[in-house]
C-alpha cells in the first residue's frame, strides 16, 4: 500500500514538473515570437508590387551584399524593382543603403553603377555609405538625409521589418516586397527574421543612434529639385 502510495506520489510530482515546463516553454515561445508579430502587425496592408504602389518622393533600397564586386542575386531583384518604380513615374529619386565597412567592398557604389546602367539618372540616385543594419538605414535616411515619406525596397521576408524600422524612425512608408522562390536562402532569411524582429523591437522602442551619424547631406532635396524641373 505505502509502495502504491509512493508510486502515485512520485507520478503527481512528475506530471506537476512536466506542466511547469510546458508552462515556462509556452511563455517563452511567446515572448519570443512577440516582436515577429509586432513587425507583421505594424506593417498592415502596406506591403503590395511596384504596380500597388503609391507615388513617393523616394524609393529607398537595403544592400543585400556583393559576389565579386556585383550585386548578389538578391540585390539585383531589387534594383531590378527599384528602376521599375522610377520608370513607371512611382518615385523622383533613390536613396542605395549598404555596408561600406571595408575599402574594397561598397554596396552603394555597386547599386548606384547598376542603377545608373539600367536608366536612372546618376543625379536621381543618393548614396548611403553606413546602412550597416535595417535601423542604421531606416534612421539616417529620415535625419541625414531627410527622408520623410519612401517607398521601400526588399525581399517579401525582409520588407515588413523595413517597413515597421522606417515608420518607427519617422519615415511615412510603403514596401514593395520582391518575391523569391524559396529556396534554401530564402528559408534562411526567413529564420534570420525571427531574432531580428527582437532587435527590430528593442531599436524602435529605444531609438538608438547608428553607427555613424554625421551631418545632413542634400544630395536628396537636390535630387528631387532636379526632378521638379523636368
Amino acid at each position: 500500500m505505502r509502495r502504491r502510495a509512493g508510486l502515485l506520489g512520485a507520478r503527481l510530482r512528475q506530471r506537476r514538473t512536466q506542466r511547469r515546463v510546458f508552462q515556462v516553454g509556452t511563455v517563452l515561445c511567446s515572448l519570443a515570437l512577440a516582436p515577429s508579430a509586432w513587425v507583421w502587425f505594424a506593417a498592415g496592408d502596406r506591403v503590395g508590387t511596384v504596380e500597388s504602389a503609391p507615388a513617393a518622393p523616394v524609393a529607398v533600397v537595403f544592400g543585400a551584399g556583393l559576389y565579386q564586386g556585383r550585386p548578389s542575386p538578391y540585390l539585383e531583384h531589387r534594383l531590378v524593382a527599384a528602376v521599375d518604380l522610377y520608370r513607371e513615374g512611382k518615385v523622383q529619386a533613390i536613396l542605395v543603403t549598404g555596408d561600406n565597412g571595408r575599402v574594397e567592398y561598397s554596396e552603394p557604389d555597386a547599386m548606384y553603377d547598376y542603377l545608373t546602367r539600367n536608366g536612372v539618372p546618376e543625379d536621381r540616385v543618393v548614396r548611403d555609405y553606413a546602412g550597416f543594419d535595417t535601423w542604421d538605414s531606416c534612421t539616417r535616411a529620415r535625419r541625414i538625409f531627410g527622408v520623410d515619406h519612401a517607398v521601400l525596397v526588399s525581399q517579401d521576408f525582409h520588407v515588413r521589418r523595413a517597413l515597421a524600422l522606417c515608420e518607427a524612425a519617422g519615415i511615412r512608408s510603403y514596401a514593395v516586397g520582391v518575391p523569391e522562390l524559396h529556396d534554401a536562402t530564402w528559408l534562411y532569411g526567413g529564420l534570420r527574421e525571427v531574432a531580428g524582429a527582437g532587435k527590430a523591437a528593442a531599436n524602435a522602442w529605444l531609438r538608438p543612434d547608428p553607427v555613424f551619424l554625421g551631418p545632413r547631406e542634400d544630395g536628396i532635396p537636390k535630387a528631387l529639385a532636379e526632378a521638379a524641373k523636368q
